[in-house]
């Protein structure tokens, strides 16, 4: 006598939520601030554009066919704990190579500094007071390098006065041809003729020396660059003013450190920035061939899971778990870095607890995968569901119209995920008000789902587009108007709608045109693939358009093309036609007592009640 295997959903449920909860917190201390990382490694706008859309791409077209490979050869519990593995590795291959160059770092280190508090606060000197340490220059907008300087000033842990601490050789200033400016001391200067010594430093700074150097710095007056020291011996010079950093990233650029790629061919003809751009590419490439899988494949098993069980009503709410992981996620590893230097050793910044967050969170989860709720089959579908999905988008115009809409909307949320960080970083913003930033715009979805309902009855699916499509040019107008380091956090709330609200109305609309067994792939197909699509175009295009005319101009750009969308959309859309369908499977599953035949309660006959609320919708 065979024993009835029991199916406890509940059990079920709990594990998937946990690993969507540890899996969110692990994606979300690294991936929002991957272009961050980027910038670090001195890439361009456009580089960085195209990495992200060819990691889009690769999630359009890997995602769906390795997920049906494991699902045809019942291998999903090894795609699964696999994809996790290898994305931690992936995570840390980053930590090693390409090396981050230390001034690079330094300089977007703590940018909300005050000037003087980054004169005597330890790891965060700017590059105005240091060269660079391995005899690279950088390019100022005039095109004339600028040699490497000894510093003047130290800021270690060993004494409170930084000036008791400053020595300079008499054989550097023999060798200098151009001095910069910005090597001034802030603070009163003891007598040249005072023999102040470090235990092991280099000579003191003599009479002659100064002399010296006040000929020089008299004498050279390079790009119309004129000496504000009139006596170095005479008293404290007057204070810089931080040189304002130019909009356009385009008229400021840096040399980055030579990396060797093992290739002879390509180091010669390739430059320094474009072989770490190569370098990252397919190191970025390879990372998303581990991850694209993992999402699609999770979802898909733990639908069909609960779709054997009748319980797919609650397949809807892993999402919250997901998100507010994410939550936990962006704005713990924040917390964590803000309280940190700008390295935790001398060859670790601080940025690299990113990859080693995102890491131990993945190894986390795949002890959770082997646990993941997964149905085996018995019988072989032999159909994919995803090409049935894409037919049925063709059979509606207001489905097609839905997914413009939807791609429309990925390309612009592109652009906010890849730059916006850069906007920040410009306006004098840390990592802190970054990883807020994210949390609050998840959170605030997560609060307006459960108002879901009373919104949908009160706006219809056609005005719910709109006012998605509306927040999201207003988000776009405010993130090129930004003023200070936490001017972003108000306009995230707007969040909930412009994707929360946009996310209803896809899924409304596919629960009327889906056939039975492909309202799920349909959801997918519009969510993932017309999403990341427009994702990938959004990426190739915004980073040419940032070299071109700027961040603030990206942003206008983004808010006045969706507000031609939204005029376009209400025109088209009340003139395509649109098939009422009833759903009877749902409409077959409700009680019994709410059907009647008498005439006293025709208005709670379940057939008049669905088409009139079919009939509202829209």
């Amino acid at each position: 006598m065979s024993v009835t295997k029991q199916w406890d959903v509940s059990k079920a449920l709990t594990i998937a939520s946990l690993f969507h909860f540890f899996h969110g917190i692990g994606k979300f201390c690294l991936i929002p601030f991957l272009t961050i990382f980027f910038r670090y490694l001195g890439l361009s706008p456009p580089l960085v554009g195209i990495i992200i859309g060819l990691k889009h791409m690769i999630h359009v077209f890997w995602a769906p066919l390795c997920s049906y490979m494991a699902k045809t050869n019942s291998k999903r519990r090894v795609l699964i704990t696999t994809s996790l593995l290898l994305s931690a590795g992936a995570g840390l291959a980053f930590t090693f190579f390409p090396p981050l160059e230390r001034d690079m770092v330094l300089r977007y280190c703590n940018v909300s500094l005050p000037w003087k508090e980054k004169l005597t606060t330890p790891g965060a000197m700017d590059l105005e007071l240091f060269g660079p340490e391995d005899n690279t220059s950088f390019l100022v907008p005039g095109g004339s390098p600028t040699p490497q300087l000894a510093p003047v000033m130290s800021t270690g842990h060993g004494s409170n006065n930084p000036v008791e601490n400053s020595t300079m050789e008499a054989t550097t200033i023999e060798n200098m041809d151009i001095i910069d400016m910005t090597l001034v001391i802030s603070t009163p200067t003891p007598p040249l003729e005072t023999n102040t010594t470090h235990p092991k430093g280099p000579k003191p700074v003599t009479k002659q020396t100064s002399e010296k150097l006040r000929d020089k710095l008299t004498s050279h007056k390079v790009m119309g660059i004129t000496s504000p020291l009139s006596d170095v011996g005479s008293g404290p010079p007057p204070v810089p003013s931080p040189k304002p950093k130019p909009s356009n990233h385009s008229v400021h650029k840096k040399k980055v450190r030579e990396v060797l790629i093992g290739l002879p061919v390509l180091e010669h003809l390739l430059d320094n920035e474009h072989k770490i751009f190569l370098v990252v590419l397919v190191m970025v490439m390879v990372w998303s061939v581990f991850t694209a899988p993992l999402k699609w494949t999770t979802d898909d098993s733990l639908y069909e899971y609960l779709d054997f069980v009748d319980a797919t009503d609650r397949h809807g709410k892993v999402w919250i778990w997901s998100h507010m992981g994410a939550c936990t996620g962006s704005c713990a590893i924040v917390f964590l870095i803000d309280n940190l230097n700008c390295f935790l050793t001398p060859n670790i910044p601080r940025i690299y607890l990113h990859f080693y967050g995102y890491s131990a969170f993945m190894v986390i989860t795949v002890f959770l995968g082997t646990l993941y709720p997964i149905h085996v089959s018995k019988k072989t579908e032999h159909a994919n569901k995803t090409i049935k999905a894409l037919g049925l988008i063709g059979s509606d115009g207001r489905v097609i119209l839905l997914s413009i809409t939807v791609f429309l909307t990925g390309a612009i949320w592109s652009t906010a995920h890849n730059f916006l960080f850069w906007q920040m970083q410009d306006v004098g913003s840390t990592e802190l008000y970054m990883g807020i930033s994210v949390a609050l715009a998840l959170f605030s979805e997560v609060i307006l789902h459960f108002y879901r309902g009373k919104f949908l009855r009160t706006v219809t699916l056609k005005w719910t587009v709109v006012i998605g499509l509306g927040c999201l040019a207003v988000q776009m107008v405010y993130y090129s108007f930004l003023w200070t380091s936490w001017a972003v956090l108000p306009i995230q709330i707007l969040s909930a709608f412009s994707n929360g609200a946009l996310i209803w109305a896809v899924n409304a609309q596919t629960n009327d045109v889906a056939t039975p067994g492909t309202e799920r792939s349909l959801q997918l197909v519009l969510h993932c693939l017309s999403h990341d699509c427009g994702a990938s175009l959004g990426s190739f295009a915004s980073g040419f358009i940032i070299s071109s005319f700027g961040l603030p101009i990206l942003f206008q750009a983004c808010s006045v093309t969706l507000l031609l969308w939204i005029s376009l959309f209400l025109l088209v859309h009340p003139r395509l036609p649109h098939i009422k369908k009833i759903n009877y499977s749902r409409l077959l599953a409700a009680d019994n007592s709410d059907m009647s035949d008498s005439d006293d309660d025709q208005e709670r006959d379940w057939l008049v009640k669905a088409m009139k609320d079919d009939g509202k919708k829209w």
